[in-house]
């Protein structure tokens, strides 16, 4: 049976300024350079302003005297058809002095492709084998591994290019392709790329042994069971001792030394916040980078304000304009108002961090970083917690110190033996102090590690140890192991 009946439920819904903000608030510098050149490119109404010199724009000192309200929620749209003249509303920003700015310049450097390519042209391949290798090459990744099976490139180079190759000439072609430098390039898998780089180099004992543990003991070597290599090849500890050293010599990734211009650019982090110690004073700026002053187009008001007082025109065709002028308008007080508020909410934030961090930016020790969660950046800024995660997500500040991730900061608290509260990044850092000390040979275990800790003042149980050495990515005491 099909009734009609009236429900009353709460919903909350975004405003467009809303979603704007928390998709701009996860943006970093390089981010959100990019995001506002593209509204620019979209939106006709949007306009840069005009560069002029601005004062008091000065950078901020203690969070004491700066900290704003940043509970700004209600943004009014005014009625653009009855308004005079549209104003300029310009984005402001608390900017570094531009001669304190550092310039990072970038040079061409030839790409690992390009290099491989360039020694390719030297062998002796037909003009349709070169073609082949050129698209081998083209999917070795920065690693320098062929992680693609030849099956599926035979498959891609017939159905993308026409061209029929077998996996056989595939292989003859790839193996032609390992014979480049550097050693190891153009290997399937970790196992082959040692060996490509042993049967490389010059013939001796310690090398034929160690290309025999790397063929037939590869499993064993990976998890350092050497005394059942030294037992199954019959040979002394000396012995498997320069062989295994002989290995750890290669490298593992032949293609990590070479970087593409686009991924040094892509790679290079740009500081979102910079906080300076001066004469036992923190300084707090947010650099200006690349991102321009906005303003709503003057254009747009005047041929909104034309098309609202001209009445000659066809009712339909006007009306439709005006719609199309405000909307953009509309759109792009949204997008400034947006950026004005996303600026204030990450100004706020980081002040409320400096505030707690005061000690660690002061200098720069990692004993002096006090435990922090979001909840208590939130309560301080006057944000919700989720706003805060936000604003930590993949932003940067530079301090005298180093360049840190907003992240860094965060923390959780024990108690130690004392009864004082001490961050679990403290911990982490004397957990891995011991074991950067342990003898090497006889690693420590997670037990063993429990009773450094504690005779440290922290009592802490040995799952928790285990898992903040995985977060640490330091692997168990058996992985840990060397030959005396």
């Amino acid at each position: 049976m099909i009734r009609q009946q009236l429900v009353h439920k709460q919903q909350q819904k975004l405003s467009p300024l809303q979603i704007q903000q928390v998709k701009l608030l996860e943006l970093n510098s390089l981010e959100i350079e990019n995001r506002i050149n593209q509204e620019l490119e979209e939106n006709p109404a949007l306009d840069e302003a005009p560069e002029t010199s601005s004062e008091g724009e000065d950078s901020d000192s203690m969070v004491e005297d700066v900290r704003e309200d940043g509970n700004n929620e209600d943004f009014s749209l005014g009625d653009y058809q009855t308004e005079d003249d549209i104003p300029d509303y310009k984005l402001q920003q608390s900017y570094a002095a531009k001669e304190n700015q550092r310039e990072i310049s970038y040079s061409e450097s030839e790409s690992f492709q390009e290099y491989l390519l360039d020694q390719l042209c030297l062998k002796d391949l037909s003009e349709e084998k070169f073609r082949i290798g050129e698209y081998i090459i083209g999917n070795i990744d920065d690693d320098g591994y062929m992680r693609r099976d030849i099956e599926s490139l035979s498959d891609d180079l017939a159905f993308q290019y026409s061209v029929e190759v077998s996996p056989n000439e595939i292989k003859k072609i790839l193996k032609t392709i390992q014979e480049l430098d550097p050693a190891g390039v153009g290997a399937t898998h970790l196992q082959e790329c040692l060996l490509i780089q042993l049967k490389r180099k010059e013939k001796t004992p310690v090398r034929e042994l160690a290309i025999t543990i790397v063929e037939k003991y590869f499993d064993a070597f990976s998890k350092k069971q050497y005394d059942r290599i030294s037992k199954s090849m019959d040979i002394s500890e000396d012995e498997l001792k320069n062989a295994v050293k002989e290995i750890t010599y290669l490298n593992p990734k032949p293609g990590s030394g070479w970087e593409s211009n686009m991924d040094t650019k892509m790679s290079h982090i740009v500081p979102d916040f910079v906080v300076e110690e001066v004469n036992g004073e923190l300084i707090f700026t947010m650099p200006e980078q690349n991102i321009p002053e906005l303003r709503i187009s003057r254009e747009y008001g005047e041929m909104l304000d034309d098309y609202s007082k001209n009445k000659r025109k066809d009712h339909h065709e006007r009306k439709e304009a005006i719609a199309f002028v405000k909307q953009k308008i509309d759109s792009a007080k949204w997008f400034i108002d947006a950026i004005k508020q996303r600026n204030t909410t990450l100004r706020n934030t980081m002040l409320a961090i400096i505030e707690i961090q005061r000690d660690f930016f002061l200098s720069g020790e990692e004993s002096d970083l006090k435990p922090m969660i979001l909840k208590d950046v939130a309560e301080l800024c006057g944000y919700d917690i989720s706003t805060v995660s936000r604003v930590s997500n993949s932003k940067y500040v530079q301090t005298n110190w180093s360049v840190y991730p907003l992240k860094y900061f965060f923390s959780e608290s024990m108690t130690n033996e004392e009864g004082e509260e001490v961050s679990t990044r403290e911990i982490k850092s004397i957990l891995k102090a011991c074991i950067d000390a342990e003898n090497k040979t006889k690693p420590l275990t997670d037990d063993a590690l429990v009773g450094e800790l504690k005779k440290k003042g922290y009592d802490i149980a040995r799952r928790t140890v285990a898992k903040y050495r995985e977060q640490l990515n330091i692997p168990i005491a058996r992985l840990r192991k060397e030959m005396g």
